[in-house]
């Protein structure tokens, strides 16, 4: 039997990463951070990186923040996906 001695799951607080995909509009990055800033996580703007789709269609917004406990995490992801402009998250 294979026992884990590292404990499972996320630790918190720590730094996390997000991926938000959506159209390529240039207020998709204020909108990522914004959303993340009303979840109650610290977005790391200087973090952001940008890639496009091959076609240039939509866009590839991510971010770092730091999350203090699993609900605000969960929110961040949430209100990220409940955003009109993001069509998915990783």
């Amino acid at each position: 039997m294979n026992e884990r001695t590292e404990p499972r799951g996320f630790i918190f607080p720590d730094t996390f990463e997000v991926t938000a995909f959506g159209p390529s509009i240039p207020e998709l990055e204020a909108i990522v951070l914004s959303e993340l800033t009303r979840a109650g996580v610290r977005p790391d703007a200087g973090s952001v990186r940008h890639r496009k789709s091959s076609a240039g269609n939509y866009l590839a917004v991510t971010v770092s923040f730091w999350c203090e406990d699993r609900g605000h995490y969960e929110n961040a992801y949430a209100r990220l996906r409940a955003h009109p402009a993001v069509r998915w998250t990783l």
